[in-house]
């Protein structure tokens, strides 16, 4: 939720006449309720939040909530490269249908084969070839009955054109690293604007006795009432999804991310993947990472003819289910790598290593086993992005439309709080003024200590939170401080004047 609820100590409904003190007057915290000590603070907190990390918020709803509709546009453009024309009687050997791709296209490695999931759709054979950015692979989509091309396109990951076009919007708006940048500085605030939202509504619903009617708005309320109402109605509405987005786009961000991956790691929450060493073969390595990576190693022995097909032969032996991943050796001595990638409901992410002489199983990873923390991971992630089916979709279109009303309200009541009495020829020149100054000196000295230390602790965590907030303190400390000496200089030459 983007700013602020009406309070006592700094109305932010209401506005300031110009030239007034922008100070609480905080004469120690003694006496004082902890709502009365905290308030302030949190108002403070919350508007400057609010106004300066909105924009970025506000992009990252818009841009989401265009990534949640696109699933069904990309499939209905490429429906040619995803299915078929006629689904035949049985499918050729998956060997036969690799060396139809390598035909088409001889360029490149192939890194990984995924069979055709359900009767009518095609298989993919990814290649990485120089040609393209080192993010992205060449896909070429082959009828599994036929063994005709139909096509080859870009891709990133698993990503189509269209869909990797708007996530690349949606992650980093088109300019790399630097715009990721973005989207960290809105996960990384998110959470603590949105709990910060949802105190001082709690608080104001609290006072007003309407605590019964937290979640809804009172729509018979005065203009700035009505805003404020429905500003928080639907903030509590979506504060669970805020805070799960929040979460997992900070899981795969730039900075924070790495972070949370290695706190993962030292609480054994990470994702655990099949060993692709082959014991006592000369030469081998681990190359799970590779495979996620989707890097493929030049240098490799030949493939064997038959090789796709045995390995899938034996994963279907295993009991994996498709859709599933094969992923060609890393780099000699290493084995095949085979994964399901069923990123719905119910999830499948079982896990095998192929040897590449025998293409006896090495190694297996279930998706049961995995760290409960993990499946969460996982399962955020892929809610997130909308994974889980239509119901999913609909649900992040309905949070991105409800996070884009919230924060415009929220610079709604913040423009309607600009000076309106005493007008002059200049009055509407000013802009609406954030609660007044001093909210920190209002709390017990070890509350003010807990929270600078609490503060210190998640800018170091989340360095994207820390780079704001310093310089939140900075130029208000430096505002103030201009403040107080205008006010005094005023002061002076009103004294001045009086004497004369």
């Amino acid at each position: 939720m983007v700013t602020t609820e009406p309070n006592d100590v700094s109305d932010p409904l209401e506005p300031r006449t110009p030239g007034t003190s922008d100070r609480l007057d905080t004469r120690g915290a003694t006496g004082r309720s902890a709502a009365d000590r905290w308030r302030p603070l949190l108002l403070r907190w919350h508007f400057y939040a609010g106004i300066l990390i909105g924009p970025f918020l506000l992009v990252a709803a818009v841009t989401g909530t265009l990534y949640a509709l696109i699933p069904q546009i990309d499939r209905a453009v490429y429906a040619h490269e995803l299915t078929v024309d006629r689904v035949g009687d049985t499918m050729l050997p998956l060997s036969a249908q690799v060396d139809a791709a390598r035909r088409a296209h001889p360029e490149g490695t192939i890194v990984s084969v995924t069979p055709a999931p359900r009767a009518g759709e095609t298989t993919r054979v990814v290649l990485a070839a120089d040609n393209l950015p080192a993010d992205r692979t060449r896909t070429v989509f082959v009828d599994p009955y036929t063994g005709e091309v139909r096509g080859a396109l870009p891709t990133f990951g698993e990503w189509l054109p269209v869909r990797a076009w708007f996530d690349d919007l949606h992650r980093n708006l088109h300019l790399g690293d630097l715009g990721r940048n973005y989207s960290e500085i809105g996960a990384s605030w998110l959470w603590v604007v949105a709990l910060g939202g949802l105190i001082l509504w709690i608080g104001h619903r609290r006072r007003t006795h309407k605590l019964a009617r937290l979640a809804v708005p009172d729509r018979a309320a005065p203009r700035r009432a009505r805003t404020l109402s429905w500003h928080g109605a639907v903030g509590v509405w979506i504060i669970i999804g805020l805070i799960g987005l929040s979460a997992s786009g900070l899981s795969w961000s730039r900075f924070a991310g790495e972070n949370i991956g290695d706190l993962r790691s030292e609480l054994s929450w990470t994702t655990p993947a099949v060993s692709t060493t082959i014991p006592g073969a000369a030469g081998s390595a681990d190359a799970a990472a590779h495979h996620d990576s989707g890097a493929a190693q030049t240098g490799l022995a030949p493939l064997g003819a038959d090789d796709f097909s045995k390995v899938y032969d034996t994963a279907r032996a295993a009991g994996l289910v498709g859709p599933m991943n094969i992923s060609v050796p890393a780099e000699p001595g290493a084995a095949w790598s085979v994964k399901e990638n069923a990123r719905g409901f119910p999830s499948h992410y079982d896990a095998i290593a192929v040897d590449p002489h025998t293409f006896a199983v090495t190694d297996r990873v279930d998706f049961a086993r995995w760290p409960f923390m993990a499946k969460m991971t996982t399962w955020a992630i892929s809610a997130h992005m909308g994974l889980f089916g239509i119901v999913n979709q609909i649900a992040l279109v309905a949070l991105g439309i409800g996070l884009i009303s919230v924060i415009a309200r929220g610079y709604l009541m913040w423009w309607r709080r600009r000076p309106t009495t005493q007008r002059t020829s200049t009055s509407n020149r000013h802009l609406p003024q954030a609660p007044r100054r001093g909210a920190l000196n209002g709390l017990y000295p070890a509350e003010a200590l807990a929270v600078v230390a609490i503060a210190a602790g998640l800018g170091w965590f989340m360095p994207w939170f820390g780079i704001p907030l310093a310089l939140f303190v900075i130029v208000d400390t430096a505002r103030g401080v201009f403040t107080t000496r205008r006010g005094a200089r005023a002061e002076a030459d009103t004294a001045v004047g009086a004497a004369r």
